[in-house]
């Protein structure tokens, strides 16, 4: 066997990934592309670079439903609840990595909440069953959510070993009440023709209550 050949072999085998950029595709068992799943590459030989100062991210509520589903965000990173219903709302989560107590504020009010701790955390309303979404909290500066084509490009990785993470809220819990995620080991190496992370997910079914749309009842279907 050539020595090229050879070496290739054993990367592969290393799980070594030569590539920067760094794009991820995410399927499920029928091998249709899977939206509002959560990418990211976490640094495991070196820190990760700081996180900036200041960053706001928007989860609003409106028509009795928490917009977007799906937040992905850095460390440190405040997260603002403005109330544009014409209800009251009381936000909560029971999550490990934050919990939220928003008791009820009402109508074109603001609540705040600063998340420091990496992990998933569910969000709920007190008031209204039926609302839930979901902040994903990620100490690194390289992370997505995927959208209807179940892909996501992270350009000029340094090179470095990475964990290569992707959540999914119908990512099966295995009777756990932790979130599962998927992941691997890759290392990034400078000036290499891109790569593709491929996943291919176990998903359950989507369990959400969704309003009708353009309904002007408070009647969820």
């Amino acid at each position: 066997m050539r020595p090229f050949v050879l070496a290739c072999l054993l990367l592969l085998a290393l799980g070594r990934i030569e590539a920067s950029p760094i794009e991820f595709k995410i399927t499920d068992a029928k091998g249709e592309p899977v939206a509002d799943a959560v990418v990211s590459l976490v640094p495991l030989a070196a820190p990760s670079p700081p996180s900036p100062r200041n960053v706001k991210v928007e989860i609003e509520q409106r028509n009795q439903e928490f917009r977007p589903y799906i937040t992905a965000v850095r460390t440190g990173t405040t997260v603002v609840f403005p109330n544009r219903d014409t209800v009251e709302h009381y936000i909560y989560s029971q999550s490990p990595a934050k919990r939220i107590a928003l008791p009820l504020y009402k109508p074109r009010k603001t609540e705040t909440v600063v998340v420091d701790q990496a992990g998933v955390v569910t969000l709920g309303c007190n008031i209204h069953d039926p609302m839930i979404a979901y902040v994903v909290v990620v100490d690194s500066p390289w992370f997505a959510v995927t959208p209807s084509d179940g892909r996501a490009v992270f350009r000029e990785v340094p090179p470095g070993r990475y964990r290569a993470e992707v959540w999914q809220p119908r990512l099966s819990k295995q009777h756990s009440s932790v979130p599962r995620t998927e992941s691997r080991v890759v290392d990034v190496v400078d000036g290499a023709a891109p790569s593709t992370l491929a996943f291919t997910l176990t998903l359950g079914p989507d369990r959400r209550i969704r309003r009708a749309p353009y309904s002007r009842s408070s009647a969820y279907r």
